[in-house]
């Protein structure tokens, strides 16, 4: 069987030799009839790895899609690629939410190339069957799109929206689709208004406006500090010492004189010697050296030019580390009660297996028995856990309400590193695609523009990127309604030229 791995990476440059040699059409149809079988067999396989969970919700083509697709993915297929181009058939590179139909269609030509009995090719309903699925699913937990963008846009609820219910109008008459209320800021009072503006604003402008809440999920951050008197800064080579809550006074003699507390303790105890750790936004990079009763001993092996001030509340992070906690705290259960009456959906925060959804669904159904089903959820990836085990997520959540995925990219890069996180972001957004279920694009866009007035030019780029996914988060900031407007040009402005993968070819006007 063709394994579809180049010899070399020299395999994959083109050169005269190689594209001097005709191709093989009896053979090309052999190979594409023994991928099919392959991609076939080898997704079932894939399938069976993950949850079984009852399909409620007719999610069985989509997950079906998804192994499929993960299959196929499982192999280099960039030789046969350039082979199927040469004979003017599709290169197989924008198939995501219709893999064994695009397999089977270009099958279906090489039969007919090579003069045998003409097969029939699917209609074109059921070719494009998985983007109408992403299409209903994208509505089901974000509402119609506001034309002529197909990119809807989520907004970031500052907590003077509680006492402004003029700003959520404007946010509804812009064209805004939902609403995201952190459960980390504010409290129920507040909460309650802001929701109770939206309702009112969707009933003035005729315009649907979802809200969707994040729970705050486990946080991973610094609490007390000790440093040395005038000298907080982490520099390279120093050695700091992390301990549980209420840690610092059981410090011997002999630990570091720089520490701080580590507020979530079972992170603790499950690092290992040369784990990595990183502080504040991956400003200061740590690596684990001693494991003691008392903590931890970790040494600075990067830290940025003058050093980096250890404070209380900054962000720590594990990307070495299997941090294996409950994804709902107490206070994640005791705002569920209010979320679960009054949101539309659920932003779920370090949620990192099929396990963890599961968890949140039997949450859900305790406190909304008969319709909890009608709630969204939405995954926030945000680890490198959760990156590996997304694909069961989806499964897991699909198969029983509407779903959808955030690519967290603050947290994300903080575990991957920024260069990956460039790469993660396309692979998350073929992952959607394949499961038919709505990608949120999220984190610092047109940041500059929100804070500022003004953008910047790598950000409208991000932005204009940013339409090939189904949704665009927006944070808080005193310019968010002029960024509003500057987006919905753009983001129309890119639905006219490109469907995700796919260009659009519309009569050019500039040239």
């Amino acid at each position: 069987m063709q394994s579809y791995a180049p010899q070399t990476e020299a395999d994959l440059v083109v050169s005269d030799a190689n594209d001097a040699v005709a191709v093989d059409l009896p053979a090309l149809r052999a190979e594409i009839d023994n991928l099919i079988r392959l991609v076939r067999r080898e997704g079932d396989e894939i399938a069976a790895g993950w949850p079984v969970v009852k399909d409620e919700r007719g999610f069985s083509s989509s997950a079906a899609n998804l192994s499929n697709y993960l299959a196929l993915r499982h192999h280099d297929l960039r030789i046969l690629q350039r082979r199927l181009m040469a004979v003017g058939l599709s290169s197989l590179g924008r198939l995501e939410s219709r893999v064994i139909p695009t397999l089977e269609a270009v099958a279906t030509n090489l039969a007919a190339l090579c003069g045998l009995p003409p097969r029939p090719h699917l209609p074109q309903e059921a070719f494009f069957a998985g983007e109408r699925l992403l299409r209903a699913h994208t509505r089901e937990v974000l509402g119609p799109p506001t034309l002529p963008r197909s990119t809807a846009l989520l907004v970031t609820c500052p907590s003077e929206a509680a006492d402004d219910p003029e700003f959520i109008r404007s946010l509804a008459m812009k064209g805004v689709e939902a609403l995201r209320i952190n459960c980390a800021h504010d409290d129920v009072l507040a909460w309650e208004r802001m929701i109770r503006f939206a309702r009112a604003a969707a009933v003035e402008t005729r315009r649907e406006l979802r809200v969707l809440m994040d729970l705050g999920g486990p946080k991973i951050r610094t609490g007390a500090v000790r440093h040395p008197s005038g000298d907080k800064q982490l520099r390279t080579d120093v050695p700091v010492a992390l301990v549980p809550p209420g840690g610092l006074s059981a410090l011997p003699d002999d630990a570091p004189v720089l520490a701080a507390e580590c507020q979530l303790p079972e992170a603790l105890r499950m690092v290992q010697q040369g784990d990595a750790i990183l502080l504040d936004d991956a400003k200061v990079r740590l690596e684990v050296e001693t494991i003691a009763p008392w903590g931890v001993v970790a040494r600075v092996r990067h830290a940025r030019a003058g050093g980096v001030k250890l404070r209380a509340e900054k962000g720590l992070s594990f990307p070495d580390t299997e941090l294996v906690v409950p994804p709902l705290t107490a206070k994640d259960l005791a705002d569920l009660d209010f979320v679960a009456r009054h949101a539309d959906g659920i932003n779920y925060s370090f949620v990192q297996s099929a396990d963890d959804v599961a968890l949140l669904q039997a949450e859900l159904g305790a406190r909304r028995p008969d319709d909890w089903q009608r709630l969204s959820i939405v995954l926030k990836v945000e680890t490198l856990r959760s990156l590996r085990n997304l694909p069961a997520m989806v499964v897991q959540a699909g198969s029983r309400q509407p779903t959808a995925i955030m690519i967290a990219r603050g947290d994300l890069a903080s575990e991957i590193g920024f260069a990956r996180t460039a790469e993660m972001q396309e692979q998350i957004l073929w992952i959607g695609e394949a499961a038919h279920v709505p990608v949120i694009w999220a984190t610092q866009v047109m940041e500059s523009m929100v804070k500022h007035g003004t953008p910047v030019r790598g950000e409208m780029t991000d932005a204009a990127m940013a339409a090939r996914a189904e949704c665009v988060m927006l944070n808080k900031g005193p310019y968010l309604l002029e960024a509003i407007t500057e987006l919905n040009h753009l983001l129309a402005r890119m639905a006219d030229h490109m469907h995700k993968k796919t260009p659009r070819l519309r009569r050019l006007m500039s040239f």
